[in-house]
């Protein structure tokens, strides 16, 4: 078997093996830390595929900054302790899941069929991406002059966050 394969079956079982523990897990910080691994796992294959920018990104800033506010907040907010019992829970929320899982699946499935691939043409054809100087130059030049204002109002949304969690803790507290 081809290297490639393997890493690739490796990396994918990974990931959905952490993903599901993200679910299953009782502890809301053991469930973050399997999601870390997931991110990680996520970015080997996004490496395997040739995209290193998307694979440091997906690192850097869901793995470095994301999961680091995931898991100040839960443990600010004290959350080790369990709040659901899935087996408490009534018929209709239990049915109400089963059928949105069912409808997640048939989207999946349907999303899933192949598709005619249409080449792009125009300023994001492959021709003149490659003329442009590369997929990174062209996506980092339009991220940070074209849509500079939502890349800066994503900083201070979640600057928000942090501030209003930090906030609902400490009146929790007093």
């Amino acid at each position: 078997m081809n290297a490639e394969i393997i890493a690739f079956i490796a990396l994918s079982t990974i990931a959905l093996v952490s993903a599901l523990l993200v679910v299953l897990r009782e502890n809301p910080v053991g469930s973050a830390f399997s999601l870390i691994l997931s991110f990680f796992a996520v970015a080997g294959l996004y490496a395997l595929v040739g995209a290193h920018f998307v694979a440091a990104l997906q690192i850097l800033v869901y793995t470095g900054a994301i999961m680091v506010l995931f898991v100040f907040v839960v443990m600010l907010l004290n959350a080790d302790k369990p709040v659901l019992d899935f087996l408490k829970t009534s018929k209709w929320i239990k049915m109400t899941g089963a059928a949105a899982g069912i409808i997640l699946l048939i989207v999946t499935g349907i999303a899933l069929q192949p598709a005619r691939t249409i080449q792009a043409t125009g300023p994001w054809s492959t021709e003149q991406l490659i003329a442009s100087g590369g997929h990174t130059r062209v996506l980092s030049l339009s991220m940070f002059s074209d849509h500079l204002f939502a890349f800066e109002l994503t900083s201070f949304l979640l600057l928000a966050a942090i501030v209003a969690t930090i906030a609902l803790a400490k009146r929790r507290r007093s």
